[in-house]
């Protein structure tokens, strides 16, 4: 009996050193991992070595900018990572903000008592059409996604110039209603925020509770096999499209109420800055890896980053310079991660 208990008791207190060894490194270990919470510490150092340069950083109206402006971009590339996640993406959602915006302002133009929701509708109603016409040329067409958004960026922003045809709608055009979607707050968050914010969560409970959500992650994770465990890809892939589209149409209502005044140039080159704010938010290009939290933090980051130029009276050109840098940053990131994860899953299958 002596002799039976002692052979077992080494290896218990092996395996309970080996089980303590993790915890001492754990919260480094989830820092490291977590790719969410990096992006948090960046952005904390942002804002605090910004405030300590500058300490009117820290007031009111500059976070109420931040809050605003992120609101739009965020909802953008909400939508873009749900197309990124299946290795594709979505150059067209800055032409369709601004056909979405300057749609809206005309049926305000002509029906000065429409209901804010009407307005709201339309403007998903318009995005819808644009995500349903790449959605065909994607997955029935089986042209790829950059050719074919690249396309219909082209389509829809000369679609918008020829009807604009030099005009604009100007801010005192939309009732004030309308306009308090921008102007108001509640709890002192502004209205914008708040209808962003309730976009963004939904989106992020169906991408991790929902069937459908998690078959975008298999899909970027690997097409074929995803196929071949019943995922019906063409829909899955048809329904990503639709849904940047409805999000980008239903952006461009929520600019035309932030700005007021839109043209035909509305939201021009804004793509770039959404896929910027994906690929910061550690959405991986190759697809299958990303949150929608992750996605709104790298939206966040780039937002203090333009604030805190101004503020600190530094050219608005290093912005861009900026945004390339994080971006490389970002993939270089995504590169070693993969890598490390290579290594050790081969280290484990070498020593099973």
């Amino acid at each position: 009996m002596m002799r039976h208990s002692s052979t077992h008791a080494a290896p218990v207190h092996a395996q309970a050193g080996k089980r303590a060894a993790p915890r001492a490194g754990s919260f480094v270990g989830a820092v490291a991992k977590s790719r969410e919470t990096t992006l948090f510490i960046v952005l904390l150092l942002l804002i605090a070595g910004t405030a300590l340069a500058r300490p009117q950083f820290l007031n009111l109206q500059n976070l109420r900018d931040v809050l605003l402006n992120v609101s739009i971009i965020s909802l953008l590339t909400a939508g873009m990572t749900v197309v990124i996640l299946m290795r594709h993406i979505d150059l067209s959602v800055g032409s369709t903000v601004g056909i979405s915006a300057y749609a809206v302002g005309s049926l305000y133009v002509a029906f000065p008592h429409m209901p804010v929701l009407v307005a709201l509708a339309a403007g998903l109603a318009i995005g819808l059409v644009a995500g349903g016409i790449n959605a065909l040329l994607v997955a029935v067409g089986r042209v790829p996604s950059l050719v074919a958004t690249l396309s219909t960026l082209y389509i829809f922003r000369g679609a918008d110039y020829a009807w604009v045809h030099g005009g604009q709608i100007n801010a005192t055009s939309l009732p004030d209603a309308f306009s308090r979607l921008a102007t108001g707050a509640a709890f002192g968050i502004p209205t914008l925020a708040l209808i962003a914010a309730a976009v963004l969560i939904a989106l992020g409970v169906y991408l991790k509770h929902f069937r459908g959500g998690r078959e975008h992650y298999a899909i970027g994770s690997n097409p074929e096999a995803a196929r071949l465990a019943g995922v019906n890809v063409e829909r899955r892939v048809m329904a990503g499209f639709l849904l940047s589209g409805a999000i980008a149409g239903f952006a461009g209502a929520l600019w035309l109420a932030r700005f007021g005044t839109v043209d035909a140039s509305t939201a021009k080159g804004i793509e770039l800055q959404v896929v910027a704010a994906a690929v910061v938010g550690s959405v991986a290009i190759t697809g299958g890896v990303g949150t929608i939290l992750g996605a709104t933090l790298g939206a966040l980051v780039l937002g203090v980053i333009s604030i805190a130029l101004v503020v600190l009276h530094v050219s608005p050109f290093w912005e861009q310079a900026i945004e390339g840098a994080l971006i490389v940053a970002a993939i270089a990131a995504d590169t070693l991660l993969a890598r490390s994860v290579a290594k050790r899953t081969m280290r484990k299958r070498d020593h099973g």
